[in-house]
């Protein structure tokens, strides 16, 4: 059951990976990864919202398909990690990023709702695997998710401080990436069947 769970949640972070890259390809010279917000990929926020295609086709999609994909990670993985909070934290990761495809940035109330639940729920799934995998993977999944963390923290309360150092986009991109890599990384350790503790 691990390694199927596996296959969908390193699945998943190649999918939001690569539409990301792909939507980024295809947006235009206009676009800056440390200025523009990943969800511009699917829309500006209002009052003048601004989609671009076949961008926010890509992005929207991706991130539809990949919130499925974790979702149903989770049917696998609970069966063989019985961690309550672990389980709870990716269900909401897999839910944010099902609603951010759903709800792209011109809805100005749920789009920024679902995308901090996103965030947070990918952080606190992160440091929580901690509980349900062994060293080394343990010790870089909680790195990882306090990083995420970190700089959504400071990208939420104190945007003064961390914004005009790497940008909206590029402090997006720090609470975001982190967690891409360990979706794939966690995905990478149960595909070798390196079963999770029940912890």
């Amino acid at each position: 059951m691990e390694k199927i769970a596996g296959l969908l949640f390193f699945l998943a972070g190649i999918v939001i990976l690569m539409g990301i890259l792909t939507a980024e390809i295809f947006y235009g010279t206009t676009y800056s990864v440390s200025l523009n917000m990943i969800s511009n990929l699917g829309s500006t926020p209002p009052p003048h919202s601004i989609v671009r295609e076949p961008s926010a086709f890509i992005f929207d999609k991706s991130l539809l398909i990949a919130g499925i994909l974790i979702m149903v990670g989770i049917y696998f993985i609970q069966k063989v990690s019985k961690n309550m909070f672990f389980t709870v934290s990716l269900a909401i990761l897999g839910l944010g990023t099902f609603g951010v495809g759903i709800f792209p940035a011109f809805h100005a109330v749920i789009h920024p709702l679902v995308a901090l639940i996103a965030f947070l729920g990918g952080g606190l799934a992160s440091v929580s695997s901690a509980r349900v995998t062994k060293s080394p993977f343990s010790f870089m999944a909680i790195l990882l998710g306090i990083t995420s963390l970190s700089f959504l923290g400071l990208g939420v309360l104190a945007p003064h401080v961390i914004v005009p150092i790497f940008g909206a986009g590029g402090t997006e991109r720090w609470v975001m990436y982190p967690v891409l890599l360990w979706l794939t990384g966690f995905g990478g350790y149960l595909m070798n069947a390196a079963a999770p503790r029940s912890s």
